[in-house]
């Protein structure tokens, strides 16, 4: 269930939020990536009103510092002052290029430091990517720029971490995940103390098997949030909603890439796991069985962007037990309003 829209109101949306900058204080502007959920699961025509509510919390573009270039691009990674010339330096790769010769070169330097901004740019890639893939055009090109950018801005590795036993499945790998506890509710702080986690899928090189597994950590979280999310119910999204952004890029990808998405994916989703779980979970039925259409009709209705992006996943995930998660998310989260 999965449409391009082509009314254009997907376009003129990104048009309106390509003037704002990619955060808002130290939050992600999730606009860009809630829009396109909207026009991909048939509520193109309300992408304008959400639009509407959400626009107090954007912010001016930020002012460049200093252009990137090919020479010393290296040097501007991961800082988010350097925002604005990222995106220029991706809007100009983007005008000389082919996006998916873009995408296909910055991916695999990129894709290390897929941890910063709490995996938001990751995720913004991957909406950005689904859009493409509907149709190239203009805003969306430029959208692609934007994402790329974000993601050089907030580049932050994970390195040094301890591996501790796994399991053969997703679901029981994420069981085995040991919780951390960090003094600040900061993201980067929380993340800072993540030092061990379960080995899963690390022997995987084949891209098939690859996207076999990536499919199933997506399924495994977004099952896992219906009695998982309580423990911080924003957070948790993320658990899902990374991978998720991942497995949607690869078709876009060389298929030589597909393996260390999957890996960096698993770490992406176990860290987040582990930095937001709760003492213990809870049992969970939905409150009614919905189809896929209305599910996403309240998603829409709440308007919070977590929980229209974890509904977007849900559905690719396509089954009860996801639907489910997606319908926790509307109980556990605040309305936009």
């Amino acid at each position: 269930m999965t449409t391009n829209d082509t009314s254009g109101r997907l376009d003129e949306a990104l048009e309106r939020l390509h003037t704002s900058g990619p955060e808002r204080g130290r939050l992600s502007n999730h606009a860009p990536m809630v829009v396109e959920s909207l026009a991909a699961r048939g509520q193109a025509a309300a992408v304008h009103r959400w639009l509407d509510l959400y626009r107090p919390r954007l912010e001016e573009f930020p002012n460049p510092v200093q252009p990137v270039t090919d020479a010393d691009w290296r040097a501007a990674l991961g800082d988010i002052r350097r925002a604005a010339d990222w995106i220029a330096y991706f809007t100009r790769a983007l005008a000389e290029r082919p996006w998916r010769e873009v995408l296909a070169l910055w991916w695999p330097r990129l894709l290390p430091g897929l941890y910063g901004a709490a995996t938001h740019p990751v995720i913004r890639a991957g909406h950005a990517v689904r859009a493409l893939e509907g149709q190239e055009n203009a805003p969306r090109i430029a959208e692609l720029a934007h994402a790329l950018g974000y993601w050089a801005a907030r580049h932050r590795p994970v390195t040094g971490l301890t591996e501790l036993p796994g399991a053969p499945t997703a679901a029981a790998s994420l069981d085995a995940v040991p919780a951390v506890h960090a003094e600040s509710p900061a993201y980067p702080d929380r993340l800072a103390v993540v030092r061990a986690l379960p080995r899963w899928a690390e022997d995987v090189s084949d891209p098939d098997t690859a996207r076999a597994r990536l499919t199933e950590l997506v399924r495994a979280a977004t099952h896992r949030y219906a009695t998982h999310g309580h423990g911080e119910e924003t957070m948790l999204v993320h658990a899902a909603t990374a991978p998720n952004a991942v497995l949607r890029a690869l078709d876009s990808l060389p298929r030589e890439l597909w393996a260390p998405s999957l890996h960096a994916a698993w770490t992406a989703s176990a860290a987040v796991t582990a930095m937001y779980a709760p003492d213990e979970p809870v049992a969970y039925e939905p409150p009614a069985r919905l189809t896929a259409e209305e599910v996403v009709e309240r998603a829409l209705a709440h308007g919070d962007e977590h929980v229209i992006k974890l509904t977007d996943t849900a559905l690719d995930v396509g089954d009860e037990r996801a639907l489910a998660a997606a319908l926790r998310s509307v109980e556990l989260s605040r309305p936009l309003v």
